[in-house]
């Protein structure tokens, strides 16, 4: 393929990457679903818990797909997937149809997550891969940091929202999916000969009695759940604290992906630079900050510190705990793989768990389950390289 080719075949994937990035929503719909159904906390968490649980199941059985149909075709059908799920809340407001809708979200993502970056492959040939999934990411933070503003305009009637309210983001995001969906489909890609066969759940699961693949299975499921906790209580926190509206607070979410598309960026650029052990280190120091600022932080300028710290704290820690999983077992590296991105069920978990907690003691104890994460993640520091 040549250097022009690429080029062109690399923007319907890199529109993909923005289509990824829509799962970062759920954080600002399940407040914006939660003030308009009148749920509580626990109640209102089960949305962004149930979009993370699918990446538990899908996984693995993604990567089998993609032996029999391709890569290009798995994308697709993730690509169509999200576009019903964006498609369905157009239609109401209820809680069964945004159950509904957030499970084929989830659904899509984790077919996504699991099958594009293999695309990115393909069509790099091995040229600039590191790079080209690092810019991935960054158009992926568009999307995520965009989303609650998109919601906050039409909820404020500052974008036409054809009587949407703020939903008319699912609007917005549907005809960008349409768009995807459309462009990757005409694209020619040639996929490789598959060779070899994929892994299974009992192969992956064995992997978890090596130590160094739990603990960093557990560092994943840890990341994730900070990053969806943080997504989904940061307006929250300010509502508590501050007396903002919604739309007033919905900017605390923005905030934080602004941070860990910053962090992304630099990422790369320290690690080159640094130790990982170093860089790590650093990392989870600002989320420790982070925790203690949430969690009695009374001031504007404290709290949005806080939300800025965690967002940049948090952005490298997927790839470190990932990098070093695969590096520790060369042999198996699709089987690892699997396994790392079934641990993005995370993202179910402490959404649940901080929900609970938020209606037994204020959102000081939805922070407190994060904090735990980060007490985790200051123990993996001893599991990474030195050189």
């Amino acid at each position: 393929m040549t250097k022009q080719n690429k080029t062109i075949y690399l923007i319907p994937v890199m529109l993909c990457f923005f289509c990824m990035g829509f799962v970062d929503l759920v954080g600002i719909a399940s407040n914006y679903v939660k003030e308009d159904l009148a749920l509580s906390d626990s109640v209102a968490n089960v949305l962004p818990s149930l979009v993370f649980f699918w990446f538990l199941i899908f996984s693995v059985p993604t990567g089998m797909l993609m032996n029999k149909i391709g890569r290009k075709k798995t994308v697709l059908l993730s690509l169509v997937v999200t576009v019903v799920s964006l498609l369905l809340p157009l239609f109401g407001e209820t809680f069964t149809l945004m159950l509904i809708a957030f499970s084929l979200l989830g659904i899509g993502n984790a077919l996504m997550q699991t099958s594009l970056n293999p695309l990115v492959s393909t069509v790099m040939g091995g040229g600039n891969l590191a790079a080209t999934l690092t810019f991935g990411q960054f158009i992926k933070a568009i999307a995520s940091f965009s989303a609650p503003y998109l919601a906050m305009w039409g909820a404020t009637l500052v974008i036409p929202e054809f009587g949407l309210n703020w939903r008319v983001l699912f609007g917005i995001f549907f005809v960008v999916g349409i768009l995807s969906t459309v462009l990757l489909f005409v694209t020619p890609i040639e996929e490789p000969p598959i060779e070899g066969r994929p892994s299974t759940f009992v192969e992956c699961f064995k992997l978890l009695g090596t130590p160094i693949v739990l603990l960093s299975f557990l560092g994943i499921m840890c990341h994730v759940g900070i990053d969806v906790g943080t997504n989904t209580t940061a307006p929250k926190i300010l509502m508590e604290r501050l007396g903002m509206t919604l739309n007033e607070a919905a900017f605390a979410t923005s905030l934080y992906f602004i941070f860990r598309t910053l962090g992304c960026l630099t990422g790369s650029f320290f690690l080159r630079v640094l130790k990982m052990r170093t860089f790590f280190t650093i990392s989870i120091a600002m989320m420790a900050l982070s925790m203690c600022g949430l969690f009695v932080g009374t001031e504007q300028w404290m709290l949005y510190t806080a939300i800025a710290l965690v967002g940049y704290g948090n952005s490298n820690v997927f790839s470190m705990c990932f990098a070093t999983a695969l590096e520790s077992m060369p042999e198996k590296q699709n089987e690892v793989s699997g396994l790392m991105i079934m641990g993005l069920f995370g993202g179910t978990i402490f959404p649940l768990l901080m929900g609970f907690m938020s209606d037994a003691m204020g959102q000081a104890g939805a922070v407190l389950v994060m904090a735990v994460g980060v007490i985790y993640l200051s123990t993996y520091i001893k599991q990474l390289k030195t050189a």
